[in-house]
C-alpha cells in the first residue's frame, strides 16, 4: 500500500475534518494588516550594510576600461565588489556555467552587472554606483528571434518530437493551413522584488535570508562563489511576495551579491533591487515564434501538424532546456495528432537570459495549437468548440506526440461537456452572432478552450521532497519542509495534511520557514508540484510518528491497534479517551521518538530524452474556460465581460486556496495575452521597465462576471488525498480570451484568417481589424 492510500475516503470511508476544507491562508491576517514580514522587513542586525549593483548600459560589447575611484570615495561607501573579490567561481548559473556574477570582459546584455557597491545606506550605495566610468566598445547586438536565426546563434542544439511524415501528410490532406504566430514574453512583476540579507557567522559560516523558490540552489551557488562547502551556508525563506518562476534560478545572483559583500566586509549585508534594476537584470518568460502548418478535412479532423517553436532564450542557457522542452510537451495540448513534428530551436540573443515563468514554456506551445484550431474553424465554417472536441485525445489508446498515453482523457471530455452546458455556450454563441450582424463598430467574441497540463518535473531527479515533523510534549506540532511559500498557500495545505494525520486542530501545527539546515537537498517550488511532493513527504513523516505513538498505546493500554483512533484533538484507545497533548506527554515519558524526517519521490515517471520515450508526467491536470469579450474596431479597445471556468483539481486539499490560484492564474495569463508587452529598443535597452510603461492587469481588468467551479473528481493516481496540482494549469485557461478576441475579429471578415499576434494589445487588435476590413473592401 502506498503511503496515503489509507486516507482516500473512496477507499476507506474515513471521515476528514481538516483536509478538503476551505481553511484560510496561514498568513492571511498578516497580509491584510500589512505586517507579514518579507526580506526587507526582517529586523536588520546592528551594522548592516547595503548593496547596489552597477549595470552595463549597452547590450553587446567589450569592456576596455573601468574606473571606480569616484565610486570608492563616494559618501558612505565601505567597499566596491568586482571579480577580483570572488574567492571561488564567478558563476551564478544553475547548470551551464555561463552566467557570471560580474562581467569581466564581455558584455552580453544591457543590464548585466559589472560591479556592486557596499555602503552604509541603500541610497548611498545606489548613488555611488552611478559614478562609475565604464568604457565599452559596442558591437552590433542580436536582439530578435529573426536576428538570431539569421546569425544561427543558439544556446543549445535543436530538438524535436516526430511521428510519421507530417509534411507529406499535410500536402496530401483535403485542406491545409499555415501560419506564423509571434508570442510575447512576460515580466514576472512579483510585488516583492529580488531581495536577500546575508549574515556572517562563526568559522566562515553564513546565513542568507533569500526571497527564493529554491533555497537549495541558492545555498549551492553561494557556496560555489565563496569557495566553501554547502554545509557552511544556510538559506532561509519564510515567504516571498510572489515568485511565478522568477525566483527559481534568478534569486541566486542577488543572494550571492549579499553573501559576497558579507564575506568581504564581515558585516551583515542586504540587497533589495530597485524595480527598474530588477526589470533590467532578471529574466522573463521566453518569447516565441511559432511557424505552423496543419492538415485537416472538411469535418475539422486533423491528420497532421508541423510546428517549429523558435524561443528567444537570451544571452545564456539558464533554465531554457526545461522551458523549451515543456513547450514541446504541451504543443499538442489535449489533441490527437496522428502525424506530427514539433521542432524547438533555442536561440541566443543579446537580451537578458530568459527563465522560468508560470507554465514553464507550456503556455507558448499550447497557444500555437489553439491558434491552429481557431484557424481550422475559420476555414471550414465550423464552430471552434466542435473542431476542438473532434480532435480530443481518446482515453487509453491515443498517444501524445511524446508517446505518453492519455489514460484519463475521459475526464476532459466530461469537463468540456459540463462547462459547455453551464456556460450556456450555444445560446450565447448564437446571440453574439446576432449582435455582431447589427453592430458595425463593437464586436463580441466567445471561445471555450481546454487545457491538459502534465504534472511532474521533466528532469526526473527533481521529483523528490523532504519534510521534518516534531511532536512536542504539549501536543503542539512543528512542521518544516522543502517547499516555499510565495502566496499560493502551500504552507497551509501541508499543515492541513499533518493536522489531519494526527487528528488535531489546524492551529496546533506550526509551519516554520523553509531552511536548508532542517530539510536538505530540496527541489524548487515549481512545476506545480509543491503540494504533491511536500504534502506526501509531510504525511509520511507524520504517519511514522503516529505509528510509533500507536505502538506505545497498544503496549501501554493492552488494546488492539484497530481500536485506536486520532481525531478532534483526542486519541481514542479502546474505551479510553486521552487528549492528544496528554498522550504526547505520555509518549515522551515512555521515550517514544516523536520526530521524523519524511521523504517522498514521485513513482511511475521516467523520461529518456535522447530516445524521446517514457512517461514524463505522473498525471494530467485538466481545465477549460469560456470567455466572452467585446472589442471596439475603431480604437482596438477590448474588455473581457464574462468568464466561466471549470477546473480539475482532483479532490481539492483546500477549495478556497485552489479557487484563488485559478482566479489569479487566469488573470495573469490574460495579462500575458492582452496587455503585457516587453519592448526593447534598437540598442537592446528594455524600454518597458516600470509600472508606468509595462501594464499588468489591475482590479478593473478582472471580469465582473467571473465564475469558477472545481470539478469534483478524484485523481486516478495516488497523490496526497487524491488531489491535483493547481499552480500553473489555470494560467493557460486565459487562452480562451485570445481565442475570443480572434472570434470577434473574425466576424469582420468571415472565412478569412485573422492576423493577430500575442499580446493582443489595443494596437494589435486595431491593426488586425483594419487589415480584415481592408481585405474585405478589396474583394471583387
Amino acid at each position: 500500500m502506498l503511503p496515503n492510500e489509507h486516507m482516500a475516503p473512496e477507499a476507506s470511508g474515513e471521515r476528514l475534518s481538516i483536509v478538503r476544507k476551505p481553511s484560510p491562508h496561514d498568513s492571511a491576517r498578516l497580509h491584510v494588516r500589512g505586517v507579514a514580514p518579507y526580506i526587507d522587513d526582517i529586523l536588520e542586525p546592528a551594522g548592516t550594510l547595503h548593496v547596489a549593483p552597477g549595470l552595463a548600459n549597452v547590450a553587446s560589447g567589450t569592456i576596455t576600461k573601468i574606473d571606480l575611484d569616484a565610486v570608492r570615495t563616494a559618501p558612505g561607501v565601505v567597499a566596491v565588489l568586482t571579480p577580483t573579490d570572488i574567492p571561488g567561481k564567478n558563476d551564478v548559473a544553475p547548470a551551464f556555467g555561463d552566467d557570471p556574477l560580474f562581467a569581466e570582459k564581455e558584455i552580453v546584455f544591457a543590464g548585466q552587472v559589472i560591479f556592486a557597491v557596499v555602503a552604509r545606506t541603500r541610497d548611498e550605495a545606489r548613488r555611488a554606483a552611478k559614478l562609475a566610468r565604464v568604457e565599452i566598445t559596442p558591437s552590433k547586438p542580436l536582439l530578435t528571434i529573426e536576428d538570431a536565426l539569421a546569425a544561427n546563434a543558439k544556446v543549445l542544439p535543436d530538438y524535436d518530437f516526430n511521428r510519421g511524415d507530417p509534411a507529406d501528410a499535410i500536402k496530401s490532406a483535403p485542406l491545409q493551413l499555415a501560419g506564423q504566430l509571434q508570442i510575447g514574453g512576460q515580466e514576472h512583476f512579483y510585488l516583492e522584488g529580488q531581495a536577500a540579507l546575508a549574515v556572517p557567522g562563526e568559522a566562515g559560516e553564513i546565513l542568507v535570508h533569500s526571497s527564493t523558490q529554491d533555497p537549495t540552489e541558492v545555498q549551492h551557488v553561494v557556496a560555489r562563489v565563496l569557495a566553501m562547502p554547502d554545509a557552511f551556508v544556510t538559506v532561509e525563506t519564510r515567504r516571498m511576495g510572489g515568485g511565478f518562476g522568477g525566483k527559481e534560478s534568478q534569486a541566486a545572483q542577488t543572494a550571492v551579491m549579499a553573501a559576497l559583500a558579507a564575506r568581504v566586509t564581515g558585516k551583515p549585508c542586504k540587497v533589495r533591487l530597485d524595480r527598474d534594476d530588477d526589470f533590467a537584470i532578471t529574466g522573463k518568460r521566453h518569447d516565441f515564434r511559432a511557424d505552423w502548418a496543419i492538415g485537416f478535412d472538411a469535418r475539422g479532423q486533423v491528420s497532421a501538424y508541423n510546428v517549429t517553436l523558435h524561443a528567444r532564450c537570451g544571452c545564456s542557457v539558464d533554465l531554457s532546456p526545461g522551458v523549451c522542452d515543456r513547450a514541446m510537451f504541451h504543443a499538442g495540448n489535449c489533441y490527437w495528432l496522428p502525424q506530427v513534428k514539433i521542432l524547438s530551436t533555442r536561440l541566443r540573443t543579446n537580451t537578458v537570459s530568459n527563465t522560468a515563468f508560470r507554465g514553464f514554456g507550456g503556455p507558448q506551445g499550447m497557444l500555437a495549437i489553439e491558434r491552429a484550431m481557431d484557424g481550422i474553424a475559420h476555414t471550414t465554417g465550423l464552430d471552434p468548440l466542435d473542431v476542438r472536441k473532434a480532435n480530443l485525445l481518446r482515453p487509453g489508446g491515443d498517444l501524445t506526440p511524446y508517446g505518453q498515453k492519455a489514460e484519463d482523457a475521459d475526464v476532459l471530455v466530461a469537463l468540456l461537456d459540463k462547462l459547455e452546458a453551464s456556460s450556456d455556450y450555444r445560446r450565447r454563441k448564437a446571440a453574439i452572432a446576432a449582435f455582431n450582424a447589427t453592430s458595425p463598430i463593437l464586436k463580441k467574441g466567445l471561445a471555450l478552450t481546454p487545457v491538459q497540463f502534465g504534472i511532474s518535473f521533466t528532469l526526473i531527479a527533481m521529483n523528490q521532497a523532504g519534510a521534518l515533523v516534531h511532536v512536542y510534549q504539549d501536543g503542539s506540532v512543528h512542521l518544516n519542509h522543502g517547499g516555499t511559500e510565495m502566496g499560493q498557500g502551500l504552507f497551509t495545505k501541508v499543515a492541513q495534511v499533518v493536522a489531519e494525520e494526527f487528528g488535531i486542530p489546524l492551529d496546533w501545527v506550526r509551519v516554520t520557514a523553509t531552511n536548508t539546515a532542517k530539510v536538505p537537498n530540496t527541489s524548487p517550488t515549481a512545476a506545480s508540484s509543491g503540494s504533491d511532493l511536500n504534502g506526501m513527504a509531510a504525511q509520511i513523516a507524520a504517519a511514522s510518528i503516529k505509528a510509533r505513538m500507536i505502538a506505545h498505546a497498544v503496549e501501554a493500554y493492552g488494546v488492539p491497534e484497530n481500536s485506536i483512533a486520532f481525531r478532534d484533538g483526542v486519541v481514542y484507545i479502546g474505551n479510553a479517551t486521552v487528549p492528544f497533548p496528554d498522550f504526547a506527554k505520555q509518549c515522551r515519558q515512555a521515550r517514544v521518538q516523536l520526530s521524523h524526517a519524511g521523504f517522498y519521490k514521485t513513482p511511475k515517471i521516467e523520461w529518456d530524452r535522447e530516445a524521446r520515450k517514457g512517461r514524463p508526467f505522473l498525471y494530467y491536470a485538466y481545465g477549460a474556460a469560456c470567455s466572452e469579450v467585446i472589442i471596439d474596431t475603431l480604437t482596438g479597445e477590448m474588455k473581457v465581460t464574462r468568464v466561466d471556468v471549470l477546473h480539475d483539481v482532483g479532490n481539492s486539499l483546500n477549495p478556497a486556496l485552489d479557487k484563488g490560484q485559478i482566479e489569479g492564474g487566469f488573470v495573469q495569463g490574460m495579462g500575458w495575452l492582452t496587455t503585457e508587452e516587453l519592448v526593447f529598443n534598437d540598442k537592446g535597452i528594455l524600454t518597458t521597465h516600470a509600472p508606468s510603461t509595462y501594464k499588468i492587469p489591475v482590479a478593473s481588468d478582472v471580469p465582473k462576471d467571473f465564475r469558477v467551479d472545481l470539478l469534483d473528481h478524484p485523481n486516478r493516481e495516488v497523490t496526497i488525498y487524491r488531489s491535483k496540482a493547481v499552480g500553473e494549469p489555470p494560467f493557460m485557461l486565459a487562452i480562451s480570451v485570445f481565442s475570443a478576441i480572434l472570434d470577434a475579429l473574425h466576424s469582420l471578415a468571415p472565412g478569412r484568417q485573422v492576423p493577430l499576434d500575442a499580446p493582443a494589445t489595443p494596437e494589435r487588435i486595431l491593426m488586425a481589424a483594419e487589415a480584415l476590413t481592408n481585405t474585405l473592401a478589396k474583394r471583387p
